[in-house]
């Protein structure tokens, strides 16, 4: 069904919007739940009035500061791509995926600058509570710029509030509070904001277990980490509850992305979830292979994850791929029938409709119409091309699990040895406490591999594939910006973490 469409250039545009995601989300998570953080040690000091508070919160602050700037510039970097790499996207869905943006930029990203100012330079010209309050609007400004961009994102991988206008060969916005209101949007952002504030904490212990390794700012140490590790544990309990009801949704929702990231192949009742496995890499839809080499499974907990109901059936790839009549499953190759119906009688619609031929126009969009829930199908050239790389979701899901599990644990260490006071003397916890940050960012970064990844081949699920999305541009040109950007980004990368090191390397005013 697609013709002329040069696949390579299309990965390539991929790797390039991918990469520019995953440089920009080294940034965000940290200017999300850092803010916070600051919000959170600046009250203490109004309350206390205690100067080491206040001094403390400064040197949060500035970390915060340059994460935050640098996150803006590779931000506006990766809006700018839907327009250059995936213009038919664009054009197509601009009406509903720029609403949500344009209110970010408007709303919360100018509530987030007008205080962003005061936060930093308003120290001694305003009064205590209005800088406290200057640090809170920060942190919620940055918290509502991820929310509308994460409705957004949220949107392609659940499509409501919208139709399609066959005229213009354009989704139109019907109704904004089911884009925003989706269950997809809400998990999403829960989520991805819990697991920020996680991945915040990790970044305090590894400074602050830095500074008691080397003997420097103790008090300020331990004092960050209190708050820290109290903070990591309660995000650790939301980012678990909220990733479980955004697999859930994922189950419902997007059931091939659940079967992706669980290896699962062959549906089944009382499915087992997978603790740990190595997967078969030879392993196709269709065949009779097994898919693990090793597998740890718990029994029937799939079913729970993805039902909320033991022994109920939880479809696999080769369900949702070939179909399921037992259980009511359509699989993929009668969707791209229904899909290619869509298609073909889309183009007789607007044919019939310029040669004034009202009867066959009206007849095409009623088969349309019919039809038109497949219509991304219509573009698949076989039934395989609906399910989403295995082994790259399947590996970064767990990944994000089993690190997940083990940070609270080291929070809950963290303030055990706090309150036996003997935390500046256990050298086997400090030492692995100042790389937790990078295994943070891991966790983060398989996240979202997970969430883009295992909704492929779609950029709006069930109704355009990525081939559709793309930009008419030659492959050469995607590359020279692919590496242009790298180059990029890498530089901006170092550029923050020599003036992170050096401002940590500084440390905290000391009364």
């Amino acid at each position: 069904m697609i013709e002329n469409v040069d696949l390579t250039m299309v990965n390539w545009a991929r790797a390039q919007f991918a990469l520019t995601a995953m440089y920009h989300w080294i940034f965000v998570p940290l200017t999300l739940g850092l803010a916070w953080l600051c919000a959170f040690y600046e009250t203490i000091y109004v309350k206390t009035g205690n100067e080491q508070w206040k001094n403390l919160t400064k040197f949060w602050m500035k970390l915060f500061g340059i994460n935050f700037a640098i996150g803006v510039a590779t931000g506006i970097i990766l809006e700018f791509e839907f327009g250059t790499n995936w213009s038919n996207y664009s054009w197509m869905v601009g009406d509903i995926f720029g609403a949500p943006l344009a209110i970010e930029g408007i709303v919360a990203f100018f509530l987030e600058a007008t205080f962003f100012a005061v936060m930093f330079f308003g120290w001694d010209r305003v009064s205590k509570r209005f800088h406290l309050f200057s640090t809170w609007m920060v942190a919620v400004g940055a918290n509502l710029s991820a929310l509308w961009i994460l409705v957004a994102n949220a949107w392609m991988q659940y499509p409501v509030g919208q139709a399609f206008n066959p005229d213009s060969a354009r989704f139109e916005m019907q109704n904004i509070m089911e884009v925003i209101l989706s269950p997809i949007a809400i998990s999403k952002f829960t989520h991805a904001t819990s697991s920020s504030m996680l991945f915040a904490s990790l970044f305090v212990i590894s400074v602050t277990s830095w500074f008691l390794l080397k003997g420097r700012h103790i008090k300020m140490a331990k004092r960050s980490i209190i708050v820290a590790a109290v903070f990591g544990i309660l995000s650790s309990a939301m980012t678990f509850f909220t990733g479980d009801e955004h697999a859930y949704e994922s189950a419902q929702l997007q059931p091939m992305k659940l079967a992706a990231f669980e290896g699962l192949y062959d549906g089944k009742r009382g499915a087992e979830l997978v603790a740990i496995g190595i997967l078969n890499s030879n392993k196709q839809p269709g065949d009779s292979q097994d898919p693990f080499s090793l597998a740890v499974k718990v029994p029937g907990l799939l079913s729970i994850l993805a039902n909320r109901s033991p022994g109920t059936f939880v479809p696999g790839i080769n369900d949702l791929v070939y179909g399921n009549a037992e259980e009511n499953i359509m699989g993929v190759t009668e969707k791209m029938e229904r899909g290619r119906l869509a298609v073909e009688n889309l183009a007789r619609y607007k044919a019939a409709k310029k040669d004034g031929a009202q009867d066959h126009a009206t007849a095409a969009l009623a088969v349309f119409n019919d039809n038109k829930e497949y219509l991304g199908y219509g573009y698949l050239d076989k039934p395989e091309d609906a399910v989403p790389p295995v082994g790259l979701t399947f590996y970064s899901f767990h990944i994000m699990v089993i690190l997940g599990t083990l940070f609270p644990l080291v929070f809950m260490a963290y303030l055990f040895f706090i309150y036996k006071d003997t935390l500046a003397r256990q050298r086997w916890l400090l030492v692995p406490g100042t790389i937790m940050f990078f295994l943070g960012f891991i966790a983060s970064q398989a996240g979202w591999i997970v969430a883009e990844v295992g909704r492929q081949p779609w950029a709006i699920q069930d109704l355009l594939p990525v081939t559709i999305a793309r930009s008419n541009l030659t492959t050469g040109t995607v590359q020279a910006t692919f590496f242009m950007f790298l180059a990029l980004f890498t530089l901006l990368l170092l550029v923050e973490i020599k003036i992170m090191l050096k401002q940590i390397s500084i440390g905290p005013e000391e009364n």
